[in-house]
């Protein structure tokens, strides 16, 4: 089973997905500028991936938070 963690702050939301039992990280990334213009860092499968997202709340930034863990290319569910 895999936990997905978020501190949001401010302005940033983090996260990490992982399996509490064994510690390993699937994703983790960084909603940044949450409320100016958005951007999305995401880490998963060792690739880095960065979008710039519109961010007017952390709404939004929990959205793309999701869709990034599931998308077809770069989700890791």
């Amino acid at each position: 089973m895999n936990v997905l963690i978020i501190n949001a702050g401010s302005s940033s939301l983090k996260y990490q997905l992982m399996n509490p039992e064994t510690g390993e990280v699937s994703a983790k990334g960084l909603c940044e500028r949450i409320g100016i213009d958005g951007r999305l860092n995401h880490n998963a499968n060792g690739k880095k991936v960065v979008k710039e997202i519109a961010m007017p709340s952390h709404s939004e930034a929990i959205a793309a938070t999701l869709e990034i863990l599931v998308d077809a290319v770069d989700g890791v569910i």
